[in-house]
C-alpha cells in the first residue's frame, strides 16, 4: 500500500500507528520546508531513519552515547574506504572490529530515529508518502552483515512511546532544540564525512552504492535542507503520467496546478471534512491532494483498501466528517467499488461516499451506485476515452471538484433532535436529582455506546447506573454499580467537577485508564465526554459516556450541554419551590 497526506492534518503520531497496525514494508518520506526525513519500515517495524540534519549520523550518534570515540570512528570509515567494493556498512565494520556488540548498534539505531521522529513532530506543516519496496527495505537498510542473519527491528509502537515522551519533557523544560547536536558536535561531527585525508564521506563509502542495481532507487543517505518548488513537483507528476502528451498540453496542467498550490482568499478556517480517496490512478491523486490543500480540506490518499478502517475512525476521532472517495478504473466493471460501498456504509453510517469512474463505468452504474448509498458519482476525465481532450478536461474537472468537496458536510441524525425534544418535555415533569440524572444519562446513551452516573461525593466519585456496561445497551439501565473513583489533580473527572463544564476529548489520564478502565473495560477510542449536572452552583453528579467497542461517532455536543444546563435549572427551581413550601 502506497499513501500520501498531509501532517498538518494527519499527525505522524498517527501515521506510524497505522503503518505498525497494518504491519507495512517501505519508506516513509517525510518533507517540509526545513527539509526531507525518512522512516523505514518492514512489516510495521522500524529498520532505520535519515535525520534531516547532516550532523544527525549513526556515527555521531555513537560517539554522542560514548560508545566510541571519534578515533575509533575515523578508524572505521578508514577500513570502509580501503575495503572498495567489499566495504560493509558502518555498523556492521563496528561490530566485526569488536568495537560496539549487538545491543549497542540497537541502541544507537534506536536513538537516531527518535531523535528523527522527534524532529519531525516539530514541524508546523509537511507531507507524508508512503514508498513501498520491500526489495529495497529489506536489502538495503540492513546495519549488520549478512553472515549474522539479522535485522534490526524495533518496535514502533515503543519508539513512538519513548519519542513521545522526549518531546514532552523538552517541550515542558523548553529545552527542545538541545535533543540534537550543538554547533561544536555538528562541526566535530563533520570529521565523520572525511577521512584524515578530507575525503568526503558519501553514500557508496556507507555501503549504499549497489542500490543503482535495484529496481527503486533509493533517496539520499542524508538529505539536508532543500527548497520546495512546487512547480517542480508538479512538472515531474505531469510527465510521469502523461509521457505521450505534448509538451504544451503538460506545461497546461503544470500552469494550473501551479496556480493552486497556494490556500484559497477564504481565510485558514480549520477543516470540517477529511477526504479519503482510494485510486490506483497517481496523476489523479496529486491533483486532488494539489486540490484539497488549496481548499483547505483534510487529504489522505492509497492506492488500497487496507487501512482505510484506521483513516477513518481517526478523522472521526478528530471531529473531521470524512468523505470517502472511490477511484473506478477505466476497464473495472463498478463491481468491487459497489461492495465496498456496501461495507463502509454499513460499518460508518456517518461517512459520505463518493465514486469517481469515466463515463463509460458511469453510466454502467451509477443508479446501483446510489441504490448502495452513494451520495455521489462523479464523472472525471479518462485517457482512454477522450485522449486528445484529457488535459482541458482534467482542469475543467478540478476547477469544480474543489468546492464541490469542500460543500460536503455532515448532515446531523434527526433522531438525535428528536429525543432530546422529549428529554425536554421530561425533564419539566422531574423534581428529585435522581431522576434528573438518570434523564441526562438516557439522553447520553442515545449518542454513545456506553454511558454511566457518578454521584460526587467529597473527595470522589460513587458510580451510579449505568446503560452499556454491566448489561448490553440494549437492556437499559442497570443496577448502580457502587465503585468509587478519587478526585485527583490534573484528571478530566476532577476538572469537570471543580470548574463545572462539559469535556468532550481525550487525553492521558491515570484515573481512566488505570482505575475506571479496570472496572469498565477500556473503550476502542480514548474519546471520553463528562457532562456536569449542576445545582446551586455546584456538581453534584456527572455523566460520563464513551464509545464502547464501536467507532466514534461524532456527537452532538451542544445539545447534552444544553440539556445539562437546562437540567439544573430545573432542579434548582424544584428545590426552591420545596425551600418555599417549608
Amino acid at each position: 500500500m502506497s499513501f500520501n497526506g498531509d501532517l498538518e492534518h494527519f499527525p505522524l503520531v498517527d501515521v506510524i500507528q497505522m503503518l505498525h497496525m497494518t504491519s507495512k514494508t517501505g519508506i516513509l518520506f517525510l518533507k517540509s520546508p526545513k527539509g526531507e526525513s525518512q522512516l523505514v519500515f518492514h512489516e510495521g517495524f522500524f529498520v532505520s531513519a535519515n535525520h534531516l540534519n547532516n550532523s544527525v549520523r549513526i556515527g555521531q550518534v555513537l560517539i554522542e552515547m560514548n560508545a566510541i570515540t571519534q578515533e575509533i570512528l575515523n578508524k572505521a570509515l578508514n577500513e570502509q574506504k580501503e575495503a572498495g567494493r567489499k566495504r560493509k556498512p558502518l555498523i556492521a565494520t563496528l561490530i566485526e572490529q569488536g568495537f560496539i556488540d549487538k545491543d549497542t548498534a540497537f541502541k544507537g539505531l534506536e536513538t537516531l530515529i527518535e531523535m528523527t521522529i522527534v524532529e519531525v513532530m516539530t514541524w508546523s506543516c509537511g507531507t507524508f508518502t508512503l514508498d513501498v519496496s520491500k526489495e529495497y527495505v529489506s536489502d538495503e537498510y540492513r546495519y549488520f552483515p549478512e553472515k549474522l542473519q539479522q535485522e534490526i527491528l524495533l518496535n514502533a509502537q515503543s519508539v513512538l512511546m519513548d519519542s513521545l515522551r522526549i518531546y514532552d519533557e523538552k517541550m515542558r523544560d523548553g529545552t527542545l532544540s538541545k535533543i540534537f547536536f550543538t554547533e561544536e558536535n555538528a562541526n566535530t561531527s563533520s570529521t565523520q564525512d572525511s577521512d584524515q585525508n578530507g575525503t568526503e564521506i558519501t553514500a557508496d563509502l556507507l555501503g549504499l552504492d549497489e542500490l543503482d542495481t535495484i529496481t527503486r532507487k533509493i533517496p539520499d543517505v542524508f538529505i539536508g535542507l532543500k527548497d520546495y518548488d512546487p512547480v517542480d513537483e508538479h512538472r515531474q507528476a505531469v510527465a510521469k503520467a502523461l509521457p505521450e502528451a505534448t509538451i504544451d498540453q503538460q506545461e497546461q496542467l503544470v500552469d494550473f496546478l501551479s496556480g493552486i498550490s497556494v490556500p484559497s482568499s477564504s481565510g485558514p478556517a480549520p477543516p470540517v471534512t477529511a477526504i479519503i480517496l482510494l485510486t490506483q490512478n497517481e496523476l489523479l491523486s496529486h491533483v486532488i491532494t494539489t486540490v484539497c490543500k488549496h481548499y483547505n480540506l483534510f487529504i489522505f490518499a492509497s492506492d488500497e483498501e487496507a487501512g482505510l478502517d484506521i483513516v477513518i475512525e481517526q478523522s472521526l476521532g478528530r471531529g473531521l466528517h470524512p468523505v470517502l472517495v472511490i477511484d473506478t478504473p477505466h476497464d473495472n466493471d463498478g463491481v468491487q467499488a459497489l461492495a465496498l460501498v456496501r461495507q463502509k456504509f454499513s460499518a460508518y453510517p456517518q461517512i459520505s461516499i463518493l465514486i469517481t469512474a469515466c463515463c463509460k463505468t458511469w453510466r454502467a452504474i451509477s443508479m446501483d451506485a446510489l441504490g448502495a448509498g452513494t451520495r455521489s458519482i462523479i464523472p472525471r476525465p479518462c485517457r482512454r476515452c477522450h485522449d486528445d481532450l484529457f488535459v482541458p478536461q482534467m482542469i475543467s474537472f478540478l476547477k469544480g471538484i474543489g468546492s464541490f468537496l469542500k460543500s460536503i458536510l455532515p448532515v446531523p441524525d434527526p433522531e438525535v433532535g428528536q429525543h432530546f425534544i422529549t428529554s425536554l418535555n421530561q425533564l419539566k415533569l422531574l423534581s428529585e436529582p435522581p431522576e434528573i440524572a438518570l434523564a441526562l444519562l438516557q439522553f447520553a446513551a442515545i449518542q454513545f455506546e456506553r454511558a454511566m452516573t457518578f454521584v460526587v461525593a467529597k473527595s470522589e466519585l460513587i458510580a451510579e447506573k449505568s446503560v452499556g456496561i454491566s448489561t448490553p445497551k440494549s437492556s437499559g439501565f442497570s443496577a448502580p454499580l457502587m465503585f468509587r473513583l478519587p478526585l485527583e489533580r490534573n484528571t478530566v473527572l476532577q476538572e469537570v467537577v471543580d470548574k463545572g463544564r462539559i469535556y468532550y476529548g481525550q487525553r492521558s489520564d491515570t484515573v481512566l485508564t488505570n482505575q475506571l478502565y479496570k472496572e469498565i473495560g477500556a473503550p476502542r477510542s480514548p474519546k471520553v465526554m463528562a457532562v456536569p449536572l449542576i445545582s446551586r452552583g455546584k456538581v453534584i453528579a456527572v455523566t460520563y459516556a464513551d464509545f464502547g467497542s464501536k467507532p466514534v461517532y461524532p456527537p452532538q455536543i451542544n445539545l447534552l450541554e444544553a440539556l445539562a444546563q437546562y437540567a439544573g435549572s430545573i432542579l434548582d427551581n424544584a428545590l426552591y419551590r420545596k425551600s418555599f413550601e417549608k
